[in-house]
This record gives C-alpha cells, structure tokens and sequence, in this order.
C-alpha cells in the first residue's frame, strides 16, 4: 500500500488534524506494515525517539519536526494545515461554491485518478463516521468539498457530472453531521445543495436520496404530512428508474412519515415493499456508495423500525429479536435500535 492509499485511512487523517502524534505513529505503521526504525527513516529520526513519541513520552513541538512528518508521510495537500475551531458561520456552505458549478460544462481535462482517491476518501470518512461521529472528520470533508468544486470547471461532460455527484456525496454527508450536532439551517443549505448538483448532474438516485434526507428531517421537526410528500417525492420525482435500493431507502422513509400520520395500513404495505427492495441488491457493490450501509440486515431492522412506530409492538420485539445480535458495528443505530426493542417488548 503506497503513502497516498494509507491517507484514505479515516482514523489516521483524524489523528493527523488533532496532532495526536502516538495515534499517528502507531497508525500508519499498523497500515503500512513498518518498524519503528523504518518509519524513523521516513521522518529523518532514530528509533529510539519514534518510540518515545508513539509511547507520548515525547511530544512534537517543533514546527520543522511537523514539516518532516508532512513531508516523510506524504501527507495530503488538504491536511496540511492544523485542524482550526470552526465558527457557528463556518458550518454553513459558502455562496462561492454555488457559484463554481454554476457553468461547470466547458473543455477541460481533470484527472480521473483524482476524482477515483477523493470518492475512496469520502468512503473512509463515512465508515469512520459511523464509529467516532464527525465532528473531528467535519473539517477534512469540509476541505475535500472545495477541492472538488474547483475541479468541476475545468472538466467537461461525464466527468463533471461525476465531480459534481462526488461534491452532492460530500454535501450530504456535511448536511448529516450538522444535522447530528444540532446545526439545522447549515444542515438544511448543504442538503439543498446536495440535491440541486445531484440534478444537474443528472445524478437520480442521490437527488432521490437528498430528498429522503430532507423527509427525515422534517419528520424529525414534526412535520410528517411534509415529510410524507417528500419522501414520496423522493420515490418518483427523477426522470429515470432509481436503484432498488435508493428506492427502498425513499420507501422505507415514507412508510416511518405515513405511520406518524397515523395511515398505519399504507405504512405497513410500505414497509413490506421496502424490505423486498433492499433484499433485491443484497451486495454492497450493486448499491449507490452512499447506501453501503444497506444490507439485508439493516433492511429487516428497518422493516422492524417500521413496526415499531406502527404500534405492532409483538411484531416489533420479535423483528429486533431476530435481527439485534447480527448488528456488530454501527454502534449508534445498535443503541437506538436496542432501546426501541426493549420498548417493544416491555408493552407486549
């Protein structure tokens, strides 16, 4: 694995922005497969001190020391810089990336391989993500979605319109993680923006998925006749067939809308049709990168999620019953899903 792969790594770019030098030390070795005295070589040190700084018996102080590692690691250009505090403003996506893809189709050429490392990157981020949360990832994405809309207008065709998915990938997931951290208006604008580039690129099934996340949203705000209309929206407002299963997670959110407007029956024929969507695409790599997460596991939790806020609490016991012990990561959904059972089955 060369220097530029071990960056894809999601715990090691965390590590490298909070200057965490053990963490940095002892992760890429671990991914690169080096002794200490190897990775002393790389940074211009003996052995003796690469081991007291990954022991933190050392610490980093110099700016030259930092600009060794920089160099010997071959850190990337957009984790050069120290992480920074980010202002309440700065969550919130600026008005000049609207207008950097705002006339994207012009000749250009952009390298393909790049477009190829930051969506790798991207998929690090959003498993990482799922252990650690992202507020230590936010400012790396952040950056990764400037490199991206900067490259757009110097591409032209169908690679601008997989630059300009790659930028909606990354909207999304910054509208998620604000949205995750109680920053609704920044969480609503850089959905607005995931779904208006996923348009213009003609990108369906992640315009189809921005608007699940914009239903979630409402749902979450009290609004669930809005976010029955969007969800229902999100299934049939694209000009082609969407995937199973971007289509099974715009279905899924409709069936949770129409049970909070108390329409159980349509809910429960919903949710049905979202189980069978989901298990129509069993392999990760048949799904859109973003829906990786969406197994025949994670369907038949959703499936019982769906029973759950229909009130079938047997159904419901049972379905997480059956499912709970397979979920060995994703902690978070492990814990909302584990109380939501013990609520089921405490009102059998």
């Amino acid at each position: 694995m060369s220097g530029r792969e071990l960056w894809a790594d999601g715990r090691l770019r965390v590590a490298w922005t909070s200057r965490d030098w053990p963490t940095i030390i002892r992760r890429y070795r671990a991914l690169a497969g080096i002794s200490q005295a190897a990775f002393g070589e790389l940074v211009g040190m003996d052995q003796g001190r690469v081991s007291r700084l990954e022991s933190g018996r050392a610490r980093v102080t110099s700016e030259d020391v930092v600009a060794r590692f920089s160099e010997g690691l071959a850190v990337p250009i957009e984790l050069g810089g120290p992480m920074q505090q980010r202002s309440s403003e700065e969550w919130g996506p600026p008005a000049e990336l609207r207008e950097r893809i705002a006339h994207a189709h012009y000749r250009g050429r952009m390298d393909l391989r790049t477009a190829d490392w930051i969506s790798r990157v991207l998929a690090e981020h959003r498993r990482a993500e799922d252990e650690i949360g992202g507020r230590e990832l936010w400012p790396i994405v952040r950056s990764q979605v400037d490199t991206v809309t900067a490259l757009v207008p110097h591409a032209s065709g169908d690679v601008a319109d997989r630059l300009m998915l790659l930028a909606a990938e990354h909207a999304h997931w910054l509208s998620w993680v604000a949205w995750q951290e109680g920053r609704r208006g920044p969480a609503l604008a850089w959905i607005d923006l995931a779904h208006g580039w996923a348009v213009d690129a003609g990108q369906d099934d992640m315009a189809s998925w921005a608007q699940r996340v914009r239903a979630h949203y409402s749902l979450r705000l009290g609004d669930p006749m809005r976010a029955l209309r969007t969800a229902q929206g999100a299934r049939h407002g694209g000009a082609q067939a969407l995937s199973p299963a971007a289509e099974a997670a715009a279905v899924h959110q409709a069936a949770m809308a129409a049970a909070a407007c108390s329409e159980r029956d349509l809910a429960r024929r919903l949710a049905d049709e979202s189980l069978e969507l989901a298990l129509r695409v069993p392999d990760e790599g048949d799904r859109p990168g973003w829906l990786y997460w969406l197994d025949p596991l994670r369907a038949r939790l959703q499936a019982a999620d769906t029973a759950y806020v229909c009130r079938d609490w047997a159904a419901a016991a049972a379905q997480f019953s059956d499912a709970l012990p397979e979920l060995t990561r994703f902690p978070r959904d492990h814990a909302h899903y584990r109380a939501r059972f013990e609520d089921a089955r405490a009102r059998v």
